[in-house]
Order: C-alpha cells, then sequence, then structure tokens
C-alpha cells in the first residue's frame, strides 16, 4: 500500500464564536468520555465536508487526534482529492496524519466492498499509530437515510437499529447532529470540502434517497421526519439489546455439537426463539451473512412444529436436528460423510 504521512504539532483555537463548530466539539467530548483524555484517536477523514467538520471539532478538544485518509483509486485525480484532506487534517493541528491507498475487491457490490477495504485499512493504521478508536463523520440525516434503506429491504429491528454510535473502534460522535449544523461548522472554520461525486449519481441507492426520496418525505411530512427515523434507530436498538440479553441468557452447549433444551426454547417469543437459534448457528459455524430468517424459521419448526421431521441443511455445511428432546446443529467438520 503506498502511503503519505505528514505530522503538525500545531492546534487550533477552541472554537469560540463558532457555534455550529462548538456543537461538533461537544459531541465529539461527549463521545468519548470513556476513553483516557491521553489515548490518541483518528478521524477518518475524506476530505467531505462532514469528516473535515469532525476533524476540526476534535482538533478542537485538545486531545490527541490524528487522521487517516484512505484513497480508494477509483476515480481519477483520487490521490490529489486524498492530499489535499490530509493537508486541511494538518492546518487543522491533526497528527499523525496518513494518507493511505487501498485496492478495492468486487465481493459484495462496489460500495460494500469500498467500505470493507476503508475499514481494514483504518484499521490497520490504528494499530500502527496506537489509536483506541476510529471516528466517523455520520451525521443524523445519514442515519435516517440508512433506515428508509433498510425498511426498504425490509429488515428486521437488528438492521434498523442503524448504525450506532459505538460500534467496537468506530465512533460516530456526530450522530445526533444534523447534517446542516455540521457542514455550518466548515464554513466557519473556513474549510474547503470536496464533493464526492458518488452522492449525486443516481446510480446508488442511496445517492437516489438522498437527492430524491428523503426531500420528498421532508416536503410532505415536514422536516421533523429526519429526526423520527433516526429516533426509530434509537429505540429498534434498545429493544434489540434487550431481545439480545434474553437470549444470551438460554443455556446453550457448545461442544462436539451446538445444542439447546427444546423445553428451554418452547415457550419463548418468537423474536428471542430465533435469536437463540442463530446464536447456535454461528457457534456451528455457519456465517452469519449467510443466515436468512427462513433458515431459522425452518429450524424453529423443530420446536413448535415438530413431527418427526428430517434435519434442515444451515449454509455453512451445518445440520439441525431435534434429537432426544434437544435441538442439536452439527458441525460440517463433524458430520460424516454421506456414502
Amino acid at each position: 500500500m503506498a502511503e503519505t504521512v505528514v505530522t503538525s504539532p500545531e492546534k487550533p483555537g477552541d472554537g469560540t464564536r463558532r457555534p455550529s463548530l462548538l456543537a461538533v466539539r461537544k459531541a465529539v467530548v461527549d463521545g468519548l468520555d470513556d476513553l483516557p483524555p491521553d489515548a490518541l484517536v483518528l478521524v477518518a477523514c475524506s476530505g467531505g465536508a462532514d469528516s473535515l467538520a469532525l476533524a476540526a471539532g476534535a482538533a478542537a478538544t485538545g486531545r490527541p487526534v490524528g487522521a487517516v485518509i484512505i484513497d480508494h483509486g477509483l476515480q481519477t485525480g483520487s490521490m490529489d482529492v486524498a492530499r489535499r484532506a490530509a493537508q486541511s487534517c494538518v492546518e487543522l493541528g491533526l497528527a499523525p496524519v496518513i494518507v493511505r491507498s487501498v485496492t478495492v475487491g468486487d465481493v459484495g457490490g462496489p460500495e460494500a466492498a469500498a467500505r470493507t477495504a476503508r475499514y481494514e485499512a483504518m484499521r490497520q493504521v490504528a494499530k500502527e499509530t496506537g489509536a483506541v478508536a476510529i471516528l466517523l463523520g455520520h451525521t443524523l440525516d445519514d442515519q435516517a437515510e440508512t433506515v428508509l434503506l433498510r425498511l426498504a429491504r425490509g429488515s428486521g429491528a437488528r438492521s434498523l437499529s442503524a448504525m450506532s454510535p459505538v460500534a467496537g473502534d468506530l465512533r460516530r460522535p456526530l450522530l445526533g447532529l444534523r447534517r446542516t449544523t455540521v457542514r455550518h461548522a466548515c464554513v466557519e472554520v473556513g474549510l474547503s470540502a470536496q464533493d464526492d461525486p458518488h452522492n449525486s449519481d443516481d446510480r446508488y441507492a442511496r445517492a437516489r434517497l438522498r437527492r430524491h426520496a428523503l426531500p420528498a418525505l421532508v416536503d410532505d411530512l415536514g422536516d421533523g421526519v429526519v429526526l423520527g427515523l433516526a429516533r426509530t434507530a434509537d429505540l429498534l436498538r434498545e429493544d434489540n439489546a434487550a431481545l439480545d440479553e434474553w437470549a444470551d441468557h438460554v443455556a446453550v452447549t457448545d461442544g462436539d455439537h451446538v445444542s439447546a433444551e427444546v423445553a428451554a426454547l418452547t415457550d419463548l417469543p418468537a423474536a428471542v426463539q430465533l435469536r437463540v437459534i442463530r446464536r447456535m448457528a454461528l457457534l456451528a459455524g455457519s456465517p452469519g451473512a449467510a443466515v436468512s430468517r427462513e433458515h431459522l424459521r425452518g429450524v424453529a419448526a423443530l420446536i413448535t412444529a415438530w413431527r418427526g421431521q428430517g434435519p434442515l441443511d444451515l449454509p455453512g455445511g451445518v445440520r439441525a436436528t431435534r434429537e432426544s428432546g434437544r435441538l442439536v446443529l452439527h458441525r460440517a467438520l463433524r458430520r460424516p460423510s454421506a456414502r
């Protein structure tokens, strides 16, 4: 991977009389209040207005803040854009500032492949620099768009929870701020942002939703629809966490095979029962992305509609059966070959 590394010890002012910048700064402070004040964090900066505003707000906190800029190499002149973003971060006082080029694969489509390559590179930079967290510039408007996209796909509570403020080493401190506030912070600081052509390219679902669908909803239902959609994600995240915790308390044996007492599963609400089955499938070796609701419901029928039916095959070579009052998921490598 090619990379450019630049550093600067300078720090910007505190943003006095810049209300939008102060709002971004406060969001960052609140979003990092559980981390040691001397721990390095990295801003993922694309050169767009949201990530530059995040960089400015993070720099104004006075804590150690660096930046990582990823060049996907998907557009002509992308390295120039990355270098300009890096220079803006240097001028804000972030250090270190690292530009890294990645090769984007084709698994899952162009957007997913780019995201995978980007996150892998960012995490590698975090490991190299000792950073404890990577800050992403997603706003409340981005959250609303995500909820709408997933609603259109028929997603459940887990997916409709959308983006979490904290997801392992990833932090999204701006999820409570509107995009207009965040972008005005750039104006207050005098930053020149780069417009990503993908954001206006109607070949991409999110771009179409941002440019057409969500504005139409706002026109018809009022601007509060954006806050309402984001609030839906917050509520579903809380509900999903509670259901997951309930499911995690159901005893599951993880040995030569994964199993649970049918009696312990029978009276569970469907939402909890399916979560237990999903957990068992993952423990047995099924890839999470391949396990569908239809798979889970098929296994659930071994509990709720048992008529002596035979085993069910799940992704990853896992096989589900009902044996002596237990739901049993056999691992692929443990099962004898058919002859």
